[in-house]
């Protein structure tokens, strides 16, 4: 099974995409990711017009041509001759061009009208009983109908005025305190952009900091920190903060976001379970490795990509940073736990049993009001953010969050 998602394989410095413009990048990743968000509604849709399945190639070609008739809407004609064309540029698909122009035809007329009556994408068993288990039908469905859409961008203010932001990009101020952008376009041109005035960040993603909201000049430690969103928020909440992550090329990353934002912390590349940080901290916030199941709005081909054999590894890595973080925490100190997963086994039983293990260690009760969130985020020991909640502006990436404290000596 191929466990690296797309954004993997995209973004790296020699992917297959990087000799490509910034725009035809931005362009090429959306159709893909489309295409694997709703390959299986494409599949169905497809299967009256094709006698067999076609080759890969083919298959692949069909369903980004899909995405542009039935998601992007756009005119048929110049879909169809797009694609056809090439089909006959390519020796391997030459012959198989004209079953492409037939199959395109047909579909822009008979499927495209009624595309949106389409049932979304299942998540595979692997994940869907799980999460059957743990939240219902009712909410499964729910989620799966914010996974056939494509997600929008979430941007968290460097001063923290939403509003001003809003104004400034033509976005909308989440109850949650994010500024969304249904259609933002390039990023990298939006306004404010290079004056570092704002950075990427889902509105799931901005809440762990806020639960942690260390005090200015608070020593911080940022566990698992890359691509960096939590480091600069806690940076522009005045905290001296160490972000630690074992990637180097994701950690660069975060440093070219502190430069363009102006904001100042320590970068350490290292591992957690072998790093000595030589001192005790006020707040750790460790965002733990996991399944990332609660950020498949984003990657639509994470659960296809990954399996239910990831879990157990993940869980036992997670209780062990967990361990070792509260080694580093001061008496009377916060640890804000949290993971992107779905998943309650990376969630809430991690803190019970974290709790179980750990003598003078309590769950703070936290509030989803204080957050902008819906009375049932609160869960027992933490929070619990579903990609459900607010689904009339594109849902929010699945979270855990928990803050947990060491008694005071």
């Amino acid at each position: 099974m191929q466990d690296r998602l797309l954004a993997e394989l995209t973004e790296t410095p020699d992917g297959p995409l990087a000799a490509l413009s910034p725009a035809d990048r931005a362009r090429a990743q959306r159709l893909a990711a489309q295409a694997l968000r709703h390959g299986q509604r494409i599949d169905k849709a497809l299967a009256p017009f094709l006698e067999k399945a076609p080759p890969l190639r083919v298959r692949l070609v069909l369903h980004l041509a899909m995405v542009e008739l039935c998601e992007d809407e756009a005119a048929a004609h110049g879909v169809v001759n797009g694609w056809v064309t090439l089909m006959r540029s390519h020796p391997k698909t030459r012959s198989m061009a004209g079953l492409v122009n037939a199959v395109l035809r047909r579909a822009a007329g008979e499927v495209a009208p009624r595309w949106n009556a389409l049932p979304p994408a299942r998540m595979p068993d692997w994940l869907r009983k799980p999460l059957r288990k743990a939240y219902g039908g009712d909410a499964l469905t729910a989620m799966e109908a914010v996974f056939a859409r494509q997600p929008p961008l979430d941007l968290t203010p460097a001063d923290g005025d939403a509003t001003a932001l809003a104004q400034a990009t033509g976005g909308d101020v989440l109850p949650t305190g994010s500024v969304r952008l249904a259609a933002p376009g390039q990023v990298s041109a939006l306004p404010g952009y290079a004056e570092g005035r704002w950075w990427v960040q889902d509105a799931a993603a901005a809440i762990p900091a806020r639960v942690l909201a260390p005090a200015p000049g608070a020593r911080v430690l940022d566990l698992c920190a890359a691509p960096g969103g939590k480091t600069l928020q806690m940076a522009a909440m005045g905290a001296e903060v160490t972000a630690l992550d074992i990637s180097a090329h994701r950690m660069a990353r975060l440093a070219e976001n502190l430069a363009r934002t102006g904001l100042a912390a320590e970068t350490v590349v290292a591992d957690a379970t072998a790093w000595d940080p030589g001192g005790a901290f006020d707040a750790i916030l460790l965002d733990a490795p996991c399944t990332a199941t609660g950020t498949i709005r984003r990657h639509p081909d994470l659960p296809h990509a990954k399996s239910a054999a990831a879990t157990a590894p993940l869980a036992a890595l997670q209780a062990a940073l967990l361990d070792r973080a509260l080694g580093w925490l001061a008496p009377g100190g916060a640890l804000v736990f949290c993971t992107c997963s779905l998943l309650p086994e990376e969630g809430e039983a991690q803190v019970a049993a974290a709790l179980a293990r750990h003598e003078g260690l309590a769950a703070d009760p936290l509030d989803p009001a204080e957050y902008g969130l819906p009375p049932e985020a609160a869960v027992p020991g933490g929070l619990r953010l579903r990609p459900d909640f607010l689904p009339e502006t594109g849902g929010m990436d699945g979270f855990f969050i928990a803050r947990l404290r060491r008694a005071a000596l």
